[in-house]
């Protein structure tokens, strides 16, 4: 008899770390075409930090379970599903719900996970492996021999996207407070510290002819910053607005103003290309097309982990009760990495 009980947190409205919710029930039971996962690491990402202020565009209305990926084994199959897969190690990007003890999945949405990595080394790289190879691969299309800037080089994106540009043979000039320049320099990065020195003017001297590609979580100023460092030719591909996390007001807006920076940008007599990176896009028109190129690309990101081009950076890891510490330690600003979320 199965005596497992199905552990979730909760979000319930805009609060403080302390005031998410653990709740118990019912491990659910798959329907056609689904898996349950048994959770063995999630993580907290910038997105759970702006859903716990209301911030993140399309988020769910309250209450829900945040918890944007995972890592687990399949526990049981629903009708449709090839029972073989039942006990297989998986991945599975899931946007929320992954704050849970077993998660329910589409059995098309998982994606194997290689012998020999770690459930916790495997999901520092799901959400945020599939967001730096996409940006790096599928939209600036970066090469041997060029120069590409990364904000934010220490944090969860940021740590995978460079380790994946100098594995392409990139020069990387990456974003970070001081506490982190030994590592991004161990790793073969030029750092620069954005809390001390004008990056404009630091980037143009390392890179006087401009940087072929710019990877800005940053929005706002830094956006535009960034789109003016291009060298002709080049892609600035922005994928958040950080610096208006802990604003008021709405969170749709600075995503609608940098769409709408985005598509002036393109409009204009360069070379140079601008896209706001959503790594849902596509889904809700093409969803097999979708989960065609995630499964592969998270394939690749999983096969370069495996080989040691870009390795796991946890920054800590808690057990799914001390939810409130892991947001705070993430929120925090002082890790590299991520933090890892164990049942």
């Amino acid at each position: 008899m199965n005596t497992e009980e199905l552990v979730e947190i909760v979000l319930p409205g805009k609060v403080e770390p302390e005031g998410l919710e653990i709740r118990h029930g019912a491990v659910p039971v798959p329907g056609t075409g689904q898996v349950v996962i048994r959770m063995e690491a999630t993580g907290v990402s910038f997105a759970e930090q702006q859903m716990r202020r209301g911030r993140y565009y399309d988020q769910p209305a309250f209450p829900f379970v945040p918890g944007y990926d995972l890592v687990g084994t399949i526990v049981t199959t629903g009708d449709g599903v090839e029972p073989g897969l039942a006990g297989m190690r998986v991945a599975a990007l899931v946007k929320v719900g992954g704050w849970a003890s077993h998660v329910l999945v589409d059995a098309a949405d998982v994606v194997p996970v290689p012998e020999g990595v770690g459930a916790a080394e495997a999901e520092t790289v799901v959400v945020n492996g599939i967001t730096a190879w996409q940006m790096l691969h599928r939209k600036a299309h970066v090469k041997a021999g060029q120069t590409v800037l990364v904000h934010g080089a220490n944090g969860g994106v940021g740590t995978v996207l460079v380790q994946l540009a100098l594995a392409a043979g990139a020069k990387v000039i990456g974003t970070a407070s001081a506490r982190h320049h030994a590592a991004l320099r161990a790793k073969g990065v030029i750092p620069v510290d954005y809390r001390t020195e004008d990056v404009p003017r630091r980037v143009r001297e390392l890179a006087p002819g401009g940087v072929d590609a710019v990877f800005d979580h940053v929005g706002g100023r830094s956006a535009v910053d960034s789109w003016h460092l291009l060298a002709p030719g080049g892609t600035l591909v922005s994928y958040g607005s950080a610096s208006t996390r802990d604003d008021e007001g709405s969170g749709s807006w600075p995503v609608l103003k940098l769409l709408g920076r985005v598509w002036l940008w393109n409009t204009l007599p360069n070379r140079r290309r601008a896209y706001f990176f959503n790594v849902w896009a596509g889904r809700a028109y093409a969803k097999n097309r979708f989960r065609t190129r995630l499964s592969a690309d998270l394939t690749q990101v999983f096969a370069a982990l495996k080989r040691g081009d870009i390795t796991a950076q946890i920054a800590a890891e808690l057990p799914l009760a001390r939810i409130a510490d892991a947001m705070r330690l993430a929120e925090s600003g002082t890790v590299a990495g991520k933090v890892v979320l164990n049942p």
